[in-house]
């Protein structure tokens, strides 16, 4: 089942253990990040404050299957913060936008699990989108994710050239998200067919843009 998490609470909290363990075995034990690791367990940075939004995969209890953390673009996030040499012009943000940051598939999957869970994931950040009124996604991906993400059929596109930090080539996207959305992923066989979509969705709504 997929959970939506707001406003880091207690009652959240195995789930969000297990969601943090499952980034420290991606990010830093498999992909070798230089990013924090609390108490040599959990993955964690100071974006992952009681501003954050978590959506969970999880196994119908509290175990990780698939995660991605989402920030407001109305304050300090990875775009703006660490990446804007990545964006030719202004940085996308506003009310209506968010980042899409730690997309993390758990290593214990297997390779159809895996593709499984990733479908599942992105029809829950298309769905978390349309149920909100969130209008973008921005994001930072090494190129092939980047190359995968856009052939997920929805309408991806680069905010600049790529450019190579830290020995990794990243590249800055936005997603634009509207009713017609879960059409076109559903075309490329990535819509899960649970997810509910709302109906009388606000459309036309260009994201705010910081100078």
């Amino acid at each position: 089942m997929i959970r939506t998490i707001d406003r880091m609470s207690e009652a959240e909290g195995a789930v969000l253990r297990s969601m943090f363990e499952a980034r420290k075995r991606v990010f830093v034990d498999l992909l070798k990040w230089d990013v924090p690791v609390l108490a040599g367990t959990w993955e964690i940075d100071h974006f992952d404050d009681r501003d954050a939004t978590y959506l969970i995969l999880t196994d119908g209890e509290s175990g990780h299957v698939a995660s991605t953390r989402l920030l407001e673009t109305t304050r300090p996030h990875l775009l703006d913060s660490l990446f804007p040499q990545l964006v030719d012009g202004p940085i996308p943000a506003g009310r209506t936008v968010r980042e899409i940051t730690r997309f993390c598939l758990d290593r214990s999957l297997r390779a159809a699990e895996r593709r499984q869970a990733r479908d599942w994931l992105v029809s829950a950040l298309a769905a978390h989108a349309l149920e909100r009124g969130i209008t973008h996604y921005t994001g930072v991906a090494e190129l092939p994710w980047f190359q995968q993400i856009r052939a997920f059929g929805w309408n991806c596109l680069p905010l600049g050239a790529p450019m190579r930090i830290d020995g990794r080539m990243l590249t800055a996207l936005v997603i634009a998200i509207d009713e017609d959305t879960p059409e076109r992923l559903a075309d490329r066989g990535i819509w899960r067919t649970g997810m509910a979509v709302p109906a009388g969705l606000a459309r036309d709504i260009a994201p705010e843009h910081r100078a």
